[in-house]
């Protein structure tokens, strides 16, 4: 009997550690650049089941394997970072007006509402208790965060997950330098391009001789663009790509709404012809089952 006690105590301590040190390994994927995976990214949380940017949207995008997050911050008038995607309440809550305008102890008494608009028991969470939630367990990709990153950064040391935040944006080599310098021991820091952009190139190939960005987050809206294909020779074995499926021009058309009806040609076309090793969806159960049947989602 003691024995038994004693391995499942062993068991519980093991299944702790590893679930633990998940983001830990995901980070470690980034940074070798390994694609041998693809990782997923769940938009907002897991928003077709809970509110979106909801402490419990991220525990279900944890629970069901996804790889990172993606969470939306905003500040309060009293200076507290929450998770939010609009500058206004009004869409995705029970409350009216700006969120720059509002007291944290205001929004405490207001409700998220779902996608369909209606009013649920969830609560606007902060991005303390966000990131202690997913602390060891899951990638976070801090989006309309760079306007007050020194206060996020703060918070990040404060909950110990520095080593888990991706940030993302259209900035210029030069202007990340200056904004993340300091921080890019810590963060992983991503270019967004746009393909479409006469200069793209140009500015993939900056980024690549002054930062060595792990990934870059890749745009084009239609395949009539050659330059996906070029990109995706260029930056092998030096950055990994990133594609967003949330709507047809930010992936060429091969979106989560055509991989509904013709995954390969959504999904996989991203993967095998774009050399995609990360992707962002609003469909995280779907696309997970996707890859796990192509043995591609470890």
């Amino acid at each position: 009997m003691k024995r038994f006690i004693l391995l499942f105590i062993i068991s519980l301590l093991s299944s702790h550690f590893f679930a633990q040190n998940h983001a830990e390994k995901i980070r470690s994927q980034l940074l070798s650049r390994s694609t041998d995976n693809v990782l997923v990214i769940a938009h907002r949380g897991d928003w077709r089941n809970f509110p979106e940017n909801s402490l419990e949207g991220i525990e279900n995008a944890i629970q069901m394997g996804v790889d990172i997050v993606e969470l939306d911050v905003q500040r309060t008038k009293d200076g507290v970072l929450i998770l939010m995607h609009d500058e206004t309440l009004n869409r995705t809550t029970t409350g009216k007006g700006k969120v720059s305008e509002a007291t944290m102890d205001y929004l405490s008494n207001l409700h998220l509402r779902n996608g369909c608009a209606i009013r649920t028991k969830h609560k606007i969470p902060t991005l303390e208790k966000a990131l202690l939630l997913a602390k060891g367990k899951i990638m976070i990709n801090l989006d309309k965060a760079d306007r007050y990153f020194g206060e996020v950064y703060s918070l990040l040391k404060k909950t110990g997950t520095t080593a888990q935040i991706i940030m993302k944006g259209g900035k210029s080599v030069d202007e990340v330098k200056k904004q993340y310098g300091k921080y890019l021991h810590d963060i992983i820091y991503m270019p967004i391009v746009n393909l479409d952009k006469p200069d793209a190139k140009q500015q993939i190939e900056q980024f690549c001789n002054e930062i060595n960005p792990v990934a870059f987050e890749l745009l084009f809206a239609t395949d009539g663009n050659t330059l996906p294909q070029e990109i995706s020779s260029y930056l092998k074995g030096k950055s990994l790509i990133w594609y967003n499926t949330l709507w047809d021009t930010m992936a060429g058309g091969h979106d989560d709404d055509l991989s509904l009806s013709n995954p390969d040609a959504g999904y996989g076309h991203l993967i095998n012809q774009l050399g995609a090793r990360l992707i962002q969806t609003d469909r995280p159960a779907y696309l997970l089952d996707y890859l796990r049947k192509r043995n591609l989602h470890h």
